[in-house]
C-alpha cells in the first residue's frame, strides 16, 4: 500500500472520529485558547519590569572584629538590593556600616580604654572642671556678663534685630551661668537645641521670668539664619578665660 494511500486513510479515520465526538473536539480547540487568553491578559495588565543592577551589601567574617561581623549578619538579614555600589565594594573596607552610631561609639570606647593611661588630657579636663567647681563655689556666682568682651555688640545686636528692651537686656546680662552644664552639655551646642533638647533656664537663670519666657520664644519663633547670625554675635563677644583671670 502506498504512503499517499495510508495517508489518506489515517486522515479519513480521524476525521470521521472528530465528527462523532463533537465535544471533545470543541474542548480540545477552546481550552488552549482560553490558555493562551489569560496569558495575554496577564502581560496586558502587568507590564515587563526592568530591574535594575544589583550591588548586595558584603558580610563580614569573624576576622574583620565582633562588631563588623555582627552587623553583618543582622542588618543584611534580608540581603538587600542596592543600585549604587556599598561602601564595603571599596577596597580596604571590610563592612558597610563603619560611619554608624554604634560603630563609632565602639572606636571611641576603644580608644578611651586603650589611651587612658597615657593620655593626660582627659585627666586635665576633670582637674580644670573641678577647679571651676572649687571656684564657682567659693565666690558668687558668675553671670553672662562675665564671660563677654568689655566692649560687647551682643546687646546692641538683641535690642536692634530682636527688639528686646534696655530692662530686659539688662536681666539677661545679669543672668547666672550655670557653669557645669556649660561645660558638660555646651559643645558643639547650637541656639536652635534650645527648643526642643534642653531648655534655656538649664544653662542660664534669668531673674524676670517674664524676661525669660520672652527670651525662649524669641529663640524658638526665629529663623535658623537669625539664630546662627545672634550665635556668632555672641561667640565673637565671648572670652571664656576672663571671669578666671580676673578671680585668680
Amino acid at each position: 500500500m502506498a504512503v499517499s494511500t495510508q495517508l489518506g486513510l489515517l486522515l479519513w479515520k480521524n476525521f470521521t472520529y472528530r465528527r462523532r465526538q463533537t465535544i471533545q473536539l470543541l474542548i480540545e480547540i477552546i481550552w488552549p485558547l482560553f490558555i493562551f487568553f489569560i496569558l495575554i491578559s496577564v502581560r496586558t495588565h502587568y507590564p515587563p519590569h526592568e530591574q535594575h543592577q544589583c550591588h548586595f551589601p558584603n558580610k563580614a567574617m569573624p576576622s574583620a572584629g565582633t562588631l563588623p561581623w555582627v552587623q553583618g549578619i543582622i542588618c543584611n538579614a534580608n540581603n538587600p538590593c542596592f543600585r549604587n555600589p556599598t561602601p564595603g565594594e571599596t577596597p580596604g573596607i571590610v563592612g558597610n556600616f563603619n560611619d554608624s552610631i554604634i560603630s563609632r561609639l565602639f572606636n571611641d570606647a576603644k580608644k578611651i580604654l586603650l589611651y587612658t593611661q597615657n593620655d593626660k588630657s582627659f585627666e586635665g579636663y576633670k582637674g580644670l572642671l573641678r577647679a571651676l567647681r572649687k571656684l564657682q563655689k567659693d565666690t558668687p556666682r558668675f553671670k553672662l556678663k562675665d564671660f563677654l568682651k568689655d566692649n560687647e555688640t551682643l546687646s546692641e545686636f538683641l535690642h536692634h534685630n530682636a527688639s528686646l528692651p534696655h530692662h530686659a537686656l539688662r536681666q539677661i546680662l545679669e543672668a547666672e551661668v550655670n557653669l557645669e552644664k556649660v561645660l558638660t552639655k555646651g559643645f558643639g551646642f547650637h541656639l536652635k537645641d534650645l527648643c526642643n533638647v534642653t531648655p534655656l533656664e538649664e544653662f542660664v537663670h534669668i531673674a524676670d521670668r517674664n524676661v525669660s519666657r520672652l527670651t525662649q520664644e524669641i529663640i524658638c519663633k526665629s529663623s535658623i539664619d537669625w539664630l546662627n547670625e545672634a550665635q556668632n554675635h555672641f561667640l565673637s563677644n565671648l572670652d571664656f578665660l576672663k571671669p578666671i583671670q580676673g578671680r585668680s
